[in-house]
């Protein structure tokens, strides 16, 4: 599939780089960054995918979180794709920042007139990957997932989904429990209809109900005083208590302030990068 570059920029001794290609899932132009370290020049390098949140393009995450000198220093290969289709046409798609344009929710759509275009989990999943694995030196057996809010939500359904695929994940203020609050519930009845039997397919905290118990590294980070956790937009205790309940290990770091005024600089994260990188990758 052919890529067309945007943009390169020289960062820590790697390169930040921005490419746009024909999607076959969502048919229609996607762009995706990626940081290749330097350490990419001489072999192939962990690859680590970040999902991010709402009204998020590719370009908030490399602009805002600081990464680049972690990911250098550590040989990791970043991907950031965008959070959902754009230009489709699709009537109602920028009426709200909460849902279509810029809300993909990381789901399959089965509903008109989304479904066509809407399948931004099979993009993350499989087309995406794909597509790093046949142009990009990455070990494709060494390959996690991360993400912030509505992207945290899309990393850990991912991971839970998909046993053995990624070797961690972590989440930073993620929406845990969308068939339970306001954003999940938009956003399901119009991707997935009104059926809420089949919302639980992208819900984590009934996926991990039934997840297998392949070994799986969470990470979850959430500030105290954001106000979505208090709005009962997020809900990660009952993500937790289903954790606790499945004896699938989890890590719940509750923050002082709030991750998304911090605008998630993840350079102060270095200390985690290196305990869960080791020999093996990310």
């Amino acid at each position: 599939m052919a890529l067309k570059q945007i943009s390169s920029n020289k960062c820590f001794g790697g390169l930040q780089k921005v490419f746009e290609h024909d999607s076959v899932e969502l048919k229609c132009k996607m762009k995706f960054a990626v940081y290749l370290p330097p350490k990419a020049e001489t072999g192939k390098c962990p690859a680590l995918y970040w999902l991010s949140g709402l009204t998020c393009t590719e370009q908030n995450f490399i602009s805002k979180s600081g990464y680049h000198q972690a990911a250098s220093e550590h040989g990791l290969v970043i991907i950031a794709p965008d959070t959902s289709p754009r230009g489709c046409n699709i009537k109602g798609e920028d009426e709200s920042w909460d849902f279509g344009t810029g809300a993909g929710f990381y789901v399959d759509a089965t509903e008109d007139p989304w479904k066509t275009n809407y399948r931004m989990y099979s993009y993350v999943t499989e087309e995406l990957p794909q597509l790093i694995n046949a142009n990009f030196p990455v070990d494709p057996q060494r390959m996690s997932i991360f993400g912030h809010s509505m992207g945290g939500h899309g990393a850990l359904i991912c991971a839970l989904k998909n046993p053995g695929k990624y070797k961690s994940v972590s989440a930073f203020a993620p929406i845990c429990n969308p068939v339970l609050c306001p954003w999940g519930k938009k956003a399901f009845s119009g991707y997935l209809g009104t059926d809420q039997s089949k919302w639980k397919a992208y819900d984590a905290t009934h996926l991990v109900k039934s997840y297998p118990g392949s070994q799986l590294d969470i990470l979850i980070d959430q500030g105290k005083d954001d106000q979505f956790l208090s709005d009962g937009q997020l809900l990660p205790d009952n993500f937790i208590a289903a954790c606790t309940e499945k004896k699938v290990p989890v890590v719940f770091r509750l923050q002082e302030a709030s991750i998304r005024k911090s605008q998630l600089v993840l350079s102060n994260y270095k200390e985690e990068f290196q305990g869960r990188l080791g020999d093996s990758g990310v």
